[in-house]
């Protein structure tokens, strides 16, 4: 039995079906189901089962666009695949997992089940560790739900931070001052605030301490009131830089640990602070340990075909 969207706005059909309508060429072919447009909006036919399914899609994408959100085909493709028998998310549960970060109008969504979980973790837990390999969201996610975290007004400031381990290069034959010798290093969590913000606002922020991006070494000896810190690349940290970063945990403050055991830039054979926390804590219930998988990877199709291969390999 056909079933009815009412549309008002014809701009909204336009975001919804995409350039040359390939967001609603995506659905029909998913779904199996059948799109008509006319004066009423909508009109979906096809099995009782998808129709409603592809209804409840419709509502969901048509949220985001109300939200701001500029809608992408990749949006609807992981959309789907959580929809799936496999996943079993339900679209309105997803819709409740969107992000707020001002991204420029947009929200930041879980593409994933994994990434789902993890968000889950974060929100519930003072201590998660996210670990697993490239393009998994780790960073980036805990990133938005800091600046989320700082926008609702749950911490006073973020702390981001990274081990500046050199992976081949010596930081003395790079030029400037320390300060600058480790931008470098740090550069990627620059890269994602500044698609979280506008460049002046993340700037002003860090003018006044809100915001602080800083190398593991100037961690030591701080305590972390209100505050949400994220330790990314933790595999390129020492047990005992591990150990310090963990102990700078202040009251009101959540941190997560971001990092892939695979990729550590430590001296061949050396433990890595990340392996070791996992082993050191994993009885203490408070601390989550998050892992994320290839089936997570989202940068890129062949991303996922790239971790599989060296996965592979076992070299």
């Amino acid at each position: 039995m056909p079933r009815t969207i009412h549309i008002e706005d014809n701009k909204d059909i336009q975001l919804l079906f995409g350039n040359y309508d390939q967001n609603l060429k995506l659905i029909e072919a998913e779904l199996n189901v059948r799109v008509k447009r006319d004066d009423k909006g909508l009109t979906i036919s096809g099995d009782r089962k998808q129709v409603d399914k592809a209804v409840e899609l419709f509502d969901y994408l048509l949220d985001m666009i109300k939200e701001g959100s500029t809608l992408k085909r990749r949006d609807i493709t992981y959309a789907l695949r959580l929809a799936s028998p496999d996943e079993g998310v339900d679209f309105k549960y997803l819709a409740k997992e969107r992000i707020d970060v001002s991204v420029r109008g947009n929200l930041i969504s879980p593409k994933t089940k994994g990434q789902i979980e993890y968000i889950e973790a974060i929100k519930h837990n003072d201590i998660v560790f996210g670990v697993g390999p490239a393009g998994t969201g780790k960073t980036y996610l805990a990133m938005a739900m800091a600046v989320n975290a700082l926008k609702k007004g749950l911490v006073r400031r973020i702390i981001l931070t990274r081990p500046a381990i050199e992976a081949g290069e010596n930081l003395g034959f790079l030029p400037g001052d320390m300060i600058e010798k480790v931008l470098p290093y740090l550069r990627p969590l620059y890269d994602a605030l500044y698609e979280m913000m506008e460049a002046s606002k993340v700037e002003s922020l860090a003018e006044q301490g809100i915001i602080e991006v800083a190398p593991l070494a100037f961690m030591r000896g701080r305590t972390l009131n209100d505050a949400f810190v994220v330790l990314d690349e933790a595999q390129n940290s020492t047990p005992f830089q591990m150990k310090m970063f963990l102990t700078r945990l202040g009251f009101d403050s959540k941190t997560v640990i971001t990092g892939d055991v695979t990729q550590s830039d430590l001296p061949k054979g050396s433990l890595n602070g990340l392996s070791d926390a996992e082993s050191v804590l994993k009885g203490v219930e408070a601390i989550k340990f998050v892992h994320l998988t290839d089936r997570d990877a989202v940068r890129h199709e062949l991303v996922q075909e790239i971790i599989k291969a060296y996965d592979n390999a076992q070299r």
